[in-house]
């Protein structure tokens, strides 16, 4: 049996396997339609652009050698015109690189928004499917015994993986917004076992199931607060609980706070470019930063997270 003796794979291999198969996010609105494939992004609530192209990088726990980064790219559409049933569309890719381990996956999505008008109001369901490439990079590990094969030549297998989602979203008398939804990004469960005649090391994944909560309150100088609450479980591991509260100035700066039930403190701050810049489009620029006030939270160290995204009405 081949053992691996890198320290901090060791520390994080609980959350290897429970909270995070899948890519956390600070900023978590920005990347909604990866968390739920049905959602609808903020800018369609908030700016009405029914177009958007975005990017994101995330640095997790800065502190140890080897911690998790995410890169993630994506692009959605919902088309406005219909009524009835209308067709919501979008890709996605994402890279996720943890010390030795690490995938990468590329989705695209199709979906429809039930309702009489989308601008204001629907009920959303969406497929997303795609391939996952998990790898083991053997130049990252340090085994006891160094004629241990799986530490001379790198490993990978690719799976295919599929993710539902349904999202509700309704527009109050007063023009504001509410939204809720409920997703499986991977419905697929899988036993990974990358193995040769001398060892093996395996990686069991599970289903993960994710609840979405939020509200757009539009106040009269062009500002709004968004509180927004993002739930996590995964079998065999507690209920997690992202709350969140972003306040978008009548500047082009906006700023926001939260918490997690994991003891995580989240502070987010932003810029965007639209009509108070003389644009037509929107571009919108943020960055995140978790700190965990839990034991370990000192030797893992801070996260950092920035976004990009350019939206417009097509």
């Amino acid at each position: 049996m081949t053992v691996i003796r890198l320290l901090p794979i060791l520390l994080l291999f609980p959350f290897a396997l429970q909270a995070q198969q899948l890519s956390l996010f600070t900023q978590y609105r920005e990347n909604a339609s990866i968390i739920n494939p049905a959602a609808m992004e903020a800018d369609f609530l908030a700016y009405g652009h029914n177009l958007s192209f975005g990017a994101s990088y995330r640095s997790q726990w800065v502190g140890i050698p080897n911690g998790p980064r995410t890169q993630t790219v994506r692009v959605n559409y919902i088309n406005t015109d219909w009524t009835g049933v209308t067709l919501t569309a979008g890709a996605h890719l994402f890279n996720d690189q943890t010390g030795p381990t690490g995938f990468t996956g590329m989705y695209g999505k199709i979906g429809g928004v039930i309702g009489s008008d989308p601008e204001y109001s629907g009920l959303a369901f969406a497929l997303s499917a795609g391939i996952v490439q998990y790898r083991i990079d053997a130049d990252k590990i340090k085994l006891r015994d160094p004629g241990d094969a799986i530490g001379s030549q790198d490993q990978n297998q690719i799976y295919p993986d599929v993710g539902l989602g349904v999202f509700f979203y309704s527009s109050t008398y007063d023009g504001d917004y509410f939204y809720a939804g409920v997703s499986v990004p991977q419905v697929f469960g899988l036993n990974l076992s990358f193995q040769d005649e001398l060892g093996n090391f395996e990686v069991q994944r599970v289903q993960h199931f994710y609840g979405q909560l939020g509200f757009y309150k539009f106040l009269n100088d062009d500002s709004f607060l968004e509180p927004s609450l993002w739930l996590k479980y995964t079998p065999g591991a507690p209920i997690n609980a992202d709350f969140n509260l972003r306040y978008q100035l009548p500047s082009a700066l906006w700023i926001g706070a939260g918490g997690s039930t994991a003891k995580a403190i989240h502070l987010e701050t932003g810029v965007t470019l639209g009509e108070n810049a003389g644009f037509d489009n929107t571009i919108r620029f943020g960055y995140g930063f978790d700190y965990s006030f839990t034991s370990g939270g000192p030797y893992f160290g801070s996260t950092h997270e920035i976004n990009l995204t350019f939206s417009f009405d097509n």
